[in-house]
């Protein structure tokens, strides 16, 4: 049986808006309570420990806006989702200063509904890291060797190093650049039975393809001009411990085809030697290109991508784990601030909520590096002016650019009207408006 998620509260007068929201709330594993008034709502907050507040904004005797109100002096840190019938920019302003984090209006679809809640959950936890008191101090479930995250991906990424640190298995990392590859790989080994042995990094794009087996798998005494000496290569020094093969997806067919042998007979062969030389190795490899469109290509071999992949870790994008956006901000504050040797700074509501909306191209290391820069440029609080300017106009996928007033009355005209059946008297009655209105509208 799945994990019930957060509690909620659904507050409308409508019965049917309450079963169609149970609805959707139930399908995603919430727990769902239900209220038809204000007063209801109220006796509900009282006896149970809730995480999140969805209710209408009009409602017979006492309306939404009261119940915001009550929320907010009563249950200051629960977050509140308003959603109404009669959106109207004045409304959405009243309930984002009674409150509330985010504002819906019907007619609306499952995955709206979806995604409003889960980003007023989400901001709400953003709100409760911002205003702790001191150093961040994680709990440890939350940081993991230096990897930061309340995210369902953290937690999936967490179980599989678990699964995977004590053993030899190869690991295949695939993920967008600055998806913290490297620390994951660093973690299976230092946390696993190998961590008192090496860790070797090789950045597989790095070194030039005439050196790079040589520095790999080493070379014999004269095995070619300059060779005035034997040496052990790479993976004879990561003897026992982990090689990390950074960016697999650059090594030149020469270099493939050796880790093939490397990987199947576990030896090595130095350049111009007849020698093998038993080793025991764990190897990770990471990489940013799509392995499977190089193999089409026939610019990455088949098998050998097999031979690494016996466990795959695809790391999530910054922009889709948005509940690690500002643990990870505070995490780098931290770590900067005593770097720098400052007193720590805060981040203020404002600027978080730009952070939270950006979509972040270059993931954490570009987090990392923002708040790097905002630290420098900033006193004792992270404000809107330190934010660098192309963080603050970006527009996330979620997030809808600006409109005028008459593209989002149409907007919601045309929702109302596919909510109906187009019939146009009830569209006109939901907007309180006549008919020839709603006609000049729809004709404008």
């Amino acid at each position: 049986m799945p994990l019930l998620k957060e509690k909620i509260l659904i507050v409308d007068d409508s019965y049917e808006m309450l079963e169609l929201i149970q609805r959707y709330l139930t399908k995603r594993n919430y727990l769902t309570y239900k209220a038809s008034s204000v007063i209801e709502a109220i006796e509900v907050l009282k006896h149970n420990s809730i995480d999140l507040l969805v209710t209408d904004f009009y409602m017979p005797e006492l309306n939404g806006t009261e119940l915001l109100k009550y929320a907010a002096e009563h249950f200051p840190s629960l977050p509140k989702l308003v959603i109404t019938g009669m959106p109207s920019i004045e409304n959405a302003i009243n309930a984002l200063k009674s409150g509330a984090l985010d504002y819906l209006a019907k007619p609306f679809t499952a995955e709206e509904f979806y995604l409003a809640v889960e980003n007023s959950l989400i901001r709400a936890k953003n709100n409760q890291i911002l205003s702790s008191e001191g150093k961040l101090s994680l709990p440890e479930e939350n940081n993991y060797a230096g990897i930061i995250g309340y995210s369902k991906q953290f937690k999936k990424l967490i179980d599989t190093i678990q699964r995977v640190k004590n053993n030899t298995a190869n690991v295949l990392i695939e993920g967008e650049s600055g998806t913290s590859k490297e620390l994951i790989a660093r973690a299976i080994h230092y946390q696993g039975t190998r961590a008192k042995m090496p860790f070797i990094t090789i950045n597989c794009g790095g070194i030039p393809e005439s050196l790079i087996e040589s520095e790999l798998f080493g070379h014999a005494k004269g095995a070619f001009t300059g060779a005035a000496e034997s040496r052990i290569g790479l993976f004879q020094a990561a003897h026992m411990g982990t090689i990390f093969l950074d960016e697999i997806g650059n090594a030149p067919m020469t270099v493939q085809t050796r880790l093939l042998k490397v990987l199947q007979e576990k030896e090595i062969t130095k350049i111009g030697s007849t020698v093998t030389e038993k080793i025991d190795i764990r190897i990770i490899a990471a990489t940013n290109n799509d392995l499977s469109q190089m193999i089409s290509k026939g610019t990455f071999r088949e098998d050998l991508y097999y031979r690494l992949n016996v466990v795959n870790i695809k790391t999530a994008p910054l922009r889709d784990r948005k509940e690690d956006i500002i643990p990870l901000a505070k995490h780098f504050i931290s770590k900067y601030c005593s770097e720098y040797g400052r007193p720590e700074v805060v981040i203020d509501n404002k600027a978080s909520e730009i952070l939270f909306r950006y979509k972040w191209p270059g993931n954490i290391r570009e987090l990392e590096n923002i708040i790097q820069r905002m630290i420098i440029m900033s006193d004792n609080k992270i404000s809107v002016e330190n934010i660098p300017e192309h963080l603050k106009y970006h527009f996330s996928e979620n997030i809808e650019p600006l409109k005028s007033l008459k593209e989002f009355e149409k907007e919601q005209i045309l929702k109302i009207l596919n909510a109906v059946g187009n019939n146009k008297t009830k569209a006109a009655k939901i907007l309180q408006i006549d008919r020839k209105t709603l006609n000049q509208k729809l004709a404008n």
